[in-house]
């Protein structure tokens, strides 16, 4: 598979579906980030915390320009 096609794929998920798949990395990010600092921690302890919070609600669909301007 090359990389167009994996972007092109991204882009035709749902939202939801990306947010999750988002979510669900953020313990491997931190693990990594982590060992990277030499300051390893139990991705199945990241896992729990994650779980934790809960996933968090889309209360804006990312389609919508920022009040904020550039």
């Amino acid at each position: 598979m090359n990389w167009i096609k994996n972007v092109n794929e991204w882009r035709q998920l749902p939202a939801e579906e990306k947010l999750l798949r988002r979510w669900r990395a953020i313990p491997f990010d931190v693990a990594q980030s982590m060992a990277f600092e030499r300051e390893p921690v139990e991705i199945s302890r990241l896992q729990e915390i994650l779980a934790q919070i809960g996933l968090p609600d889309s209360s804006k669909p990312h389609s919508e320009p920022s009040p904020i301007p550039s």
